[in-house]
């Protein structure tokens, strides 16, 4: 596996995997903020399924934390997330610091609404433009065939797909954007970076989130009222232990704008937070 630290041996390095076949060869980026765990890895191999040459980028990107957020406490762990990556055959890694992606006088933002709105929007400010920013500038830094990203973080791959067909994106084109269903642990619980930060105790009891979320979806589908529903849903997830549920809400999976019942393209979007940890998930219903 090549790894890249400048925009010019990345270009370099790209060019050289496109020509490597006998005919143009076709790559899939996966972008990531590093500190792998076997969901991002889910990735790579779906990844390889699709393309002939998997890139992978690690960044850990400054400008979609917010004030008081764990930017610094954010695991950074380059070598050992680069032997996964090789591991499963990724053909690049593209890791740049922060001054390679912003260099001095940086001073673009991309800002993506409607999509952007309510849940993780509402609750970091200016987290998507964080978001929007930096994949784009990956996008046109490695200019893929197609893009892969996990459907755990299912608001952010929406700013994403809305982003890349405001703006008339080629590489990837929208269609070629790829959610890949989450990644769960044996009890339900989605795999995150931010699990490492739970304790024993509140990581047993995170478990209630999943399954919480299934009894909330099984009553939605049996007609039950949505409110009391989900009000039910975070008092049980309060008294196991969550100290709050940021929120807990039914939006169009596409639009992501609200609903008070099933539409036929519904899902369930929670961010509850245990022993300090913010922990997000969705499902659909």
């Amino acid at each position: 596996m090549q790894t890249a630290l400048t925009l010019p041996e990345l270009r370099l390095a790209v060019e050289k995997l496109r020509e490597s076949g006998p005919r143009t060869s076709t790559v899939a980026l996966v972008s990531t903020m590093g500190a792998l765990h076997d969901g991002h890895l889910t990735l790579m191999r779906a990844a390889a399924e699709k393309a002939d040459h998997v890139i992978a980028s690690i960044f850990v990107n400054p400008r979609q934390f917010g004030e008081g957020e764990d930017l610094d406490a954010y695991p950074r762990q380059l070598a050992e997330d680069s032997a996964k990556l090789e591991s499963e055959g990724v053909a690049l890694l593209w890791a740049p610091d922060v001054a390679a992606m912003y260099p001095a006088g940086y001073a673009t933002n991309i800002s993506v609404s409607g999509v952007s709105a309510g849940l993780c929007g509402g609750d970091r400010p200016g987290h998507f433009d964080g978001v929007a920013t930096v994949v784009c500038k990956l996008f046109n830094q490695v200019r893929p065939d197609m893009a892969l990203f996990g459907e755990k973080d299912w608001q952010q791959l929406a700013v994403i797909r809305r982003m890349a067909r405001d703006l008339d994106l080629a590489f990837p084109h929208v269609d070629a954007i790829h959610g890949v269903p989450t990644v769960r642990e044996a009890d339900g619980l989605a795999m995150s970076s931010r699990n490492a930060y739970l304790s024993a105790e509140h990581r047993a009891a995170a478990a209630t989130l999943p399954r919480a979320m299934d009894e909330a979806i099984a009553r939605i589908r049996d007609g039950q009222h949505v409110g009391r529903t989900l009000a039910a849903m975070e008092d049980e997830l309060l008294g196991a232990g969550f100290s709050r549920v940021d929120y807990a809400e039914l939006r169009d999976a596409d639009s992501i704008a609200s609903l008070d019942g099933d539409n036929g393209n519904a899902r369930l979007f929670v961010a509850a937070r245990i022993g300090g940890t913010r922990l997000i998930d969705n499902k659909p219903v």
